[in-house]
């Protein structure tokens, strides 16, 4: 049973968190703070869920311990869905960004998405870069996704830049999944918000996308193969 653990101080919110989660399989740790966060933390964790605000501290706190010694995956659950909230969050090496108020089954999907995310990573990059070559999937479409110095390997999902393995989280994954995958097309933020985050949006703070598409440009080495198109969306395109 994958353990998770939940560190937020709101009853509600955890009652319902962990009896979602637990019906599908999950094993919750609740506590309410940081140093009961400290307490309960162990190498079975699997994955953990944060609030930013605590009654001890701030979660941004309790990320900074974690990352000291150990890369389990982060969630941040919080109302504070300000660009520079989220921007500090991701470069502190947390996975996903919620913004409260959320549907359990949009944090359901983030969790499942970071957790293969990690699991893939346990291949090496040996490995990974011998099977950097053309083939397809099931459904016939390429295993393998290019533009310009960036390929993307559906099957490993793992990301190279010039040759050179990039790590992203889950979130910018899927984000540049998304994509490539419609090379060449403009990509309405309404339409990527739908595909990667609530089925309608209304549960996701538009700065999120924003931030992450801020970020994912410069784990690529700021790369110009994502372009902006003012008031519409995004595209993926070769660059001369």
């Amino acid at each position: 049973m994958i353990k998770i653990l939940l560190v937020e101080d709101d009853e509600t919110i955890c009652f319902g968190i962990r009896s979602a989660l637990g019906k599908k399989g999950y094993e919750v740790i609740a506590c309410a703070g940081i140093e009961e966060g400290k307490d309960f933390f162990s190498e079975e964790i699997r994955l953990i869920l944060l609030d930013l605000n605590l009654p001890d501290g701030s979660g941004y706190e309790f990320c900074r311990w974690i990352r000291q010694a150990h890369d389990t995956p982060v969630i941040f659950l919080t109302v504070r869905d300000d660009a520079a909230d989220i921007t500090r969050g991701l470069d502190m090496g947390a996975d996903d960004y919620i913004t409260k108020p959320f549907h359990i089954a949009v944090m359901e999907s983030r969790i499942q998405a970071v957790l293969r995310r990690v699991s893939a990573g346990g291949v090496s990059a040996a490995e990974a870069s011998g099977e950097m070559t053309a083939g397809t999937d099931g459904s016939g479409r390429p295993d393998v996704l290019c533009c310009g110095d960036i390929c993307l390997n559906r099957k490993r999902m793992l990301v190279y830049d010039r040759g050179e393995e990039i790590s992203l989280t889950a979130l910018e994954y899927r984000l540049l999944l998304m994509l490539m995958e419609n090379k060449g097309c403009i990509l309405p933020r309404g339409r990527i918000l739908e595909k990667i985050w609530d089925a309608d949006g209304s549960f996701v703070n538009d700065n999120t996308l924003t931030v992450a598409v801020k970020r994912l440009r410069e784990k690529l080495n700021d790369t110009a193969c994502i372009t902006t198109v003012r008031g519409i969306g995004y595209r993926m395109e070769e660059k001369a």
